[in-house]
């Protein structure tokens, strides 16, 4: 039998039919379990650890591949016996493996990630065989026909059901119809996590479910305000926390780790917001006539609106840079967490489902630098004239209005040109420890070029200086294994291992310089 509908199709459902409270007595019936829900969460805490394959670029809430470790304060009311306990409103990403429950004086015996949703497919399929109630709207009348039946199949979106009257499929009869379930399943409306637990006697408890769920990531982003003599800077920055999952977590003690955790891979598996329902099938009294077609897509956890967290998608980090100054003293705390760091937000905070949103980091005023050119050349080669790259030095110290791990972002410097603040440039940052250096990318030097020419067993590298002022230079080489310079004509030191020359570049002029290598 081909199944058919030109109308669409309304799913009448009783949700207190579709997820079944617990009992009212204190022990559920022999060798059946009593259904617990726990109450929403009264604490909240998330922990979300940096995709480690992600650089420095913009976070994309449709490829998060960072994690959380996310921590929930429940209370729940336990019956004599077997209690199945259900945690609703985890994250989608859950890692079930993963989730510990604390506090439970009574043994967990198996725990379950429950993936299917509520949903008009995931509805048909678990009433697959059982008893429905078929309602009919009679549009000569208006009355409602009520007529009891069973649901015998649901195959590739079809539904083929019994009534009194006879097996026909949905909507043959060409009338408005519509189901009303009894309570056939356990489906819930938002992902969750059930554990089976045994109790030996009724009483509430207040526990702490914790695990780990995909879909989440943070960044760093930087931004440097030079002052006019291109010697000190105003850094900013913010954490921008990203959520993925379609859960959000309400006033949440949030945290970010910063550095690289050893996790073996492993699929996820996703949630089941349910298959399409595709009714066809030939009218009634014709066999003549092509089917028609109806598609009722699959369902969403309700409260999800797909417009709304596009919308928030698109707009959470522009308006959280627009109320920069309602965080201004909300500044991250940082702390050691083993080698890692550990930055915690200050107050509570919201994550909400598929959004990001902005954390100030910190804010620095005048933090010294020295502006100088760099050339990263590999010894022992010839190199056609390019540009210098510009640099922005200073070290992570007190001494320098700094002293706190920087965790690797995005920084972008802006100069001040006519009373308006242009950006400059923008470059990647890595992790950066406390008493480290660090180095600002700020591009090429029109000014500053760079020229090596080998010839017979000495190097010679000129670097000319177009500009009107002098310039600090630093030459820095890449020297084969084994290999050592024997003889220079400009003093040679030495940083990370390698060789350098520290020179001055005065304006309008050229230095050469020239050394000789030996190789093992």
């Amino acid at each position: 039998m081909r199944i058919c509908c030109a109308m669409p199709l309304i799913l009448a459902v009783t949700l207190a039919g579709v997820v079944v409270p617990a009992a009212a007595s204190e022990a559920a019936a022999p060798g059946e379990a009593a259904e617990v829900l726990a109450q929403a969460p009264s604490n909240l805490s998330v922990t979300v650890y940096r995709a480690p394959d992600r650089g420095s670029g913009s976070i994309d809430l449709d490829a998060l591949n960072g994690f959380a470790l996310v921590s929930e304060t429940r209370t729940l009311s336990l019956r004599r016996g077997l209690n199945h306990v259900r945690f609703e409103g985890v994250a989608d990403g859950i890692e079930a493996a993963s989730a510990i429950v604390t506090g439970l004086r009574s043994a967990v015996i198996e725990k379950n990630r429950d993936a299917a949703l509520l949903s008009a497919s995931a509805l048909m399929a678990a009433a697959v065989g059982k008893s429905v109630v078929l309602l009919r709207t009679l549009p000569k009348t208006g009355k409602t026909e009520r007529l009891a039946g069973t649901i015998l199949s649901d195959a590739e979106g079809g539904v083929l059901f019994q009534t009194s009257q006879g097996i026909e499929g949905l909507r043959c009869s060409g009338l408005p119809e519509s189901f009303s379930f009894s309570p056939v399943t356990d489906l819930s409306a938002r992902p969750t996590l059930s554990v089976l637990v045994q109790s030996l006697a009724p009483k509430p408890e207040t526990v702490t479910l914790s695990y780990l769920a995909r879909g989440f990531d943070w960044a760093a982003d930087y931004s440097a305000t030079l002052s006019s003599d291109g010697r000190s800077l105003d850094l900013g920055a913010w954490v921008t926390l990203a959520n993925g999952n379609g859960v959000g977590f309400p006033s949440a003690h949030a945290q970010v780790v910063a550095g690289r955790v050893n996790r073996a891979s492993g699929e996820v598996e996703p949630i089941d917001l349910g298959s399409p329902i595709s009714a066809q099938c030939w009218p009634r009294g014709s066999t003549s006539d092509s089917p028609g077609w109806l598609q009722i897509g699959g369902a969403s956890p309700p409260g999800f609106n797909e417009l709304t967290a596009i919308t928030q998608t698109r707009v959470a980090a522009p308006m959280a840079m627009q109320d920069a100054a309602l965080f201004k003293q909300q500044m991250v705390q940082q702390e050691q967490l083993g080698d890692l760091k550990l930055y915690r937000m200050p107050d509570r905070t919201t994550v909400a489902a598929r959004q990001s949103k902005q954390v100030r980091l910190l804010d620095r005023l005048a933090v010294p630098v020295t502006p100088l050119c760099v050339a990263d050349l590999a010894a022992d080669e010839n190199a056609a004239t390019a540009p210098a790259q510009r640099m922005l030095r200073t070290v992570n110290d007190t001494a320098h209005h700094l002293g706190l791990p920087l965790p690797s972002g995005r920084i972008a410097v802006f100069a001040i040109r006519g009373g308006e603040r242009l950006l400059e440039h923008e470059s990647a940052m890595r992790d950066l420890a406390v008493n480290e250096e660090l180095e600002i990318d700020m591009g090429e030097s029109p000014d500053i070029q760079v020229t090596a020419v080998k010839m017979g067993v000495v190097d010679h590298v000129e670097i000319s200086n177009a500009g009107d002022t002098d310039s600090q230079f630093e030459l820095r080489l890449r020297l084969a294994e084994g290999a050592r310079i024997i003889r220079a004509d400009h003093p040679v030191g030495s940083k990370n291992g390698r060789p350098i020359f520290r020179l001055t570049i005065p304006a309008h002029e050229a230095v050469t310089v020239r050394y000789q290598e030996q190789k093992w």
